[in-house]
């Protein structure tokens, strides 16, 4: 296997292992937002990453899915179905994390639309990195 996709794999299977957790955590109503919301943005982030590292795409060490999202655009990959929406994902990686926005009581995350997100994000993912290892 080529570098590329044994790190698009990695990054797929770490995917992966944020969408179980959100889907273990985001039924307990004692599990703060944040902590829920991090596992969302996580697993759609990694999900991104695998799909530019099997594409031999560059990227900066970031949590910005916008930016992400942008180069996925540049190089003419096809974007993920829900590309528009997953950027509000973003506060949830590192700023509501670490307590970096004073309003982060305020945070909401919509529960079921981060799920399937996740689930349509990581599915778009493995399809891509599939079709790249296949040819």
């Amino acid at each position: 296997m080529n570098p590329s996709l044994e790190i698009a794999r990695r990054f797929l299977d770490r995917a992966k292992g944020d969408g179980q957790a959100y889907i273990t955590l985001v039924t307990d109503p004692k599990i703060p937002v944040w902590i829920i919301g991090f596992h969302a943005q996580q697993a759609v982030e990694k999900s991104l990453k695998a799909v530019l590292a099997a594409a031999s795409i560059e990227f900066p060490r970031t949590h910005n899915l916008s930016m992400l999202i942008e180069l996925l655009h540049r190089s003419g990959v096809p974007l993920p179905p829900d590309a528009d929406e997953l950027p509000q994902l973003t506060p949830f990686g590192s700023a509501l994390r670490y307590g970096d926005l004073p309003d982060e009581t305020d945070a909401t995350l919509d529960r079921s639309w981060a799920g399937q997100c996740i689930d349509r994000t990581i599915r778009w993912a493995e399809s891509f990195v599939s079709k790249v290892q296949a040819s």
